[in-house]
């Protein structure tokens, strides 16, 4: 009987042990896998993130000078104590529209006085600096860069450009024999560095041009536009000078 009883309890213990064995096993696995990443944990692990980013080009900084701006009244017409046109004020107002112009086509613009202490080591894509003609009954725009400018071929372009873009746009001849030494050694072309292409506009007569600079300033002012449009873009030949 004794044995019979013996015999039972070690079948019991024995169920009980491999029941236990068992559940060691399962927890030990479970336990594995639960630390273990899946595969597709693995997968993201291993697959490095991908990022397409498309740099954003530097603005292209223009620089206008609004002639004689802060610093006198330009060319006056009309008595001095009644005046019927002011260079200075003309040449201001276009100033000012080319400026929004080309700010609204992305442009960074930086608006000068005519002594701007900003001329100083200015580093710029391109610096035109803008003026009106005297009073006399004449008609024509004329245009011209740095006598001893350091980069002759670009600033060339860049007059070239006026020539082409100002006169398709304001429907104004050149009046090239006029360009003076004032012009070809500006103050503000010594003032730059030399790597700023560098141009001086007149925008027509004062006398012969005043309804277009007065009354249809929006000619004069696409031609500045696409002028500086022209260079910045690359077009532009080797203009005589």
């Amino acid at each position: 009987m004794r044995i019979v009883l013996i015999r039972r309890l070690q079948r019991v213990f024995l169920i009980i042990s491999v029941i236990l064995f068992g559940g060691i096993v399962y927890l030990a696995a479970t336990g594995v896998n639960y630390l273990l990443p899946s595969p597709i944990e693995q997968l993201t692990l291993i697959t490095p993130t991908l990022t397409s980013a498309t740099p954003t080009p530097e603005r292209e900084m223009v620089a206008l000078i609004s002639g004689h701006a802060g610093y006198d009244s330009g060319a006056i017409c009309g008595d001095s104590n009644a005046p019927t046109l002011v260079e200075a004020e003309v040449v201001a107002h276009i100033a000012g529209l080319v400026q929004l112009e080309l700010e609204a086509a992305g442009l960074d613009v930086m608006l000068l006085e005519e002594y701007d202490t900003r001329l100083d080591r200015l580093d710029a894509d391109v610096l035109v600096s803008l003026h009106a003609d005297s009073c006399i009954a004449a008609s024509g725009f004329k245009a011209a860069y740095p006598l001893n400018s350091a980069i002759p071929a670009t600033d060339r372009r860049l007059v070239d450009c006026i020539n082409s873009e100002y006169a398709a746009a304001t429907g104004l001849p050149l009046h090239f024999h006029s360009i003076t030494h004032d012009m070809t050694y500006y103050h503000a072309f010594r003032k730059v560095l030399p790597t700023t292409p560098t141009a001086i506009l007149e925008l027509g007569f004062l006398g012969g041009d005043a309804r277009l600079l007065t009354e249809e300033p929006e000619l004069a002012v696409a031609g500045i536009r696409e002028s500086i449009f022209c260079f910045l873009q690359g077009q532009g030949g080797e203009g005589e000078q």
